[in-house]
């Protein structure tokens, strides 16, 4: 038989992270928008919670929650600002790829720091050339004697204005392919290490998002994550792990539109009635519903694959994109709700509608997704015969 119930610990990680959205993201989530600024104060409240680095051993310091329950926390911190809620939760992509490949000395090390003070780290993969190619890196590294020589770009990378240390991806030579690529942790303070401005963006403008650069950056051997021709492997694993992520915080966002859309329909009067009395407006808001509905059971179902050992991308696709794609309309279907209202910065929904946008666009585009699923498709249909 199939269980829908979240255990008890469970209710009460999703209650505790949907009252801190309550009280320290809502209250402030529109002001930090319009200023392009991550509050430092709320991630610092969340570290305190244990809402920040989840995932993380007991043994390295962290609470060893599986990622059912982390993207659970996602879903409820995404209800109030995805801005917020992706600087929050950035680490987690960070030391995704330590947790899968690192040493022991690695993890104790870099996921301790993390542990121990409320502390950021960034993911460091898309470059100015490439964004869902990332077989195509132009950041190069070379091996002099027992150290590694980094050289390059990376952009748009989340956090990276706060970072402590950058897990990186590049290439021995762009000629390989997958197959010259490797992985590297980075300390922050490293010379030739710099990082760009903060970029201007139109939506999560919360979220601190900027350029890395690497000249001449060296890295010591201790700090290779993954070798020459693994590196790629890596990448691959570590995003199929963390897009139930972007699945629950589509979900967060979706609940929210419908939550405000709601509660404007009922206050709302046209034609002598309110406008949920409208059958237009009634069918937007079910389409809402159903939607932020079966979002929440992809990424659910995603998650609870990966905590009982399923490695198959598939499902974490499906959450991906299926999710993405109706926070988008959602987030429209909104603003068309709210009418006017809906297109002016004194309404939530308009922040709703930017934000959700990049949901279809980092981490794999809808397009990728679709990629990913129809060869694993192919592969299935192969092996049928």
């Amino acid at each position: 038989m199939i269980d829908f119930r979240i255990s008890d610990e469970q209710r009460a990680l999703v209650e505790m992270a949907a009252r801190f959205t309550r009280e320290r993201i809502i209250p402030v989530a529109a002001e930090c928008d319009r200023e392009a600024r991550f509050p430092i104060d709320v991630f610092k409240d969340g570290w305190e919670l244990g809402l920040v680095n989840p995932t993380v051993p007991p043994e390295y310091g962290g609470a060893g929650l599986g990622e059912l329950d982390n993207a659970m926390i996602a879903e409820q911190l995404a209800y109030g600002c995805t801005g917020i809620q992706t600087s929050m939760l950035a680490n987690t992509l960070a030391l995704t790829p330590i947790l899968l490949a690192g040493s022991e000395a690695q993890k104790k090390k870099y996921l301790g720091m993390l542990t121990s003070e409320p502390l950021f780290a960034s993911y460091c993969t898309t470059e100015p050339t490439g964004g869902s190619d990332v077989a195509g890196l132009r950041t190069r590294f070379e091996k002099r004697g027992d150290d590694y020589v980094l050289n390059g770009e990376k952009c748009w990378i989340t956090n990276a204005s706060l970072a402590s240390f950058y897990v990186v991806f590049a290439t021995s030579n762009p000629e390989l392919r997958h197959k010259g690529i490797a992985a590297f942790i980075v300390d922050r303070d490293t010379p030739g290490l710099t990082v760009g401005k903060h970029e201007d963006k139109m939506g999560q403008r919360a979220s601190d998002t900027a350029a890395v650069s690497f000249e001449e950056v060296v890295v010591p051997k201790e700090n290779l994550l993954a070798p020459e021709g693994e590196g790629f492997k890596l990448a691959m694993e570590t995003f199929n792990q963390t897009r139930p992520d972007i699945g629950a915080m589509a979900t967060g966002l979706q609940q929210r539109c419908l939550d405000e859309s709601l509660a404007y329909a009922r206050e709302r009067k046209a034609f002598g009635q309110p406008i949920i009395e409208h059958q237009m407006v009634q069918a937007m808001l079910a389409d809402m519903a159903i939607h932020c509905e079966a979002t929440r059971l992809l990424y659910q179902k995603a998650a609870w694959n990966l905590d009982t050992g399923s490695r198959d991308p598939i499902v974490s696709s499906y959450a991906k994109a299926f999710g993405a794609d109706r926070a988008m309309q959602t987030a429209l279907d909104a603003v068309q709700i709210f009418g006017g209202n809906g297109y002016v910065k004194d309404y939530p929904v308009e922040k709703l509608m930017r934000d959700a946008k990049v949901l279809q666009i980092y981490e794999g585009t809808s397009q990728i997704q679709r990629v990913v699923i129809a060869r694993s498709l192919a592969r299935t249909a192969s092996a049928k015969g």
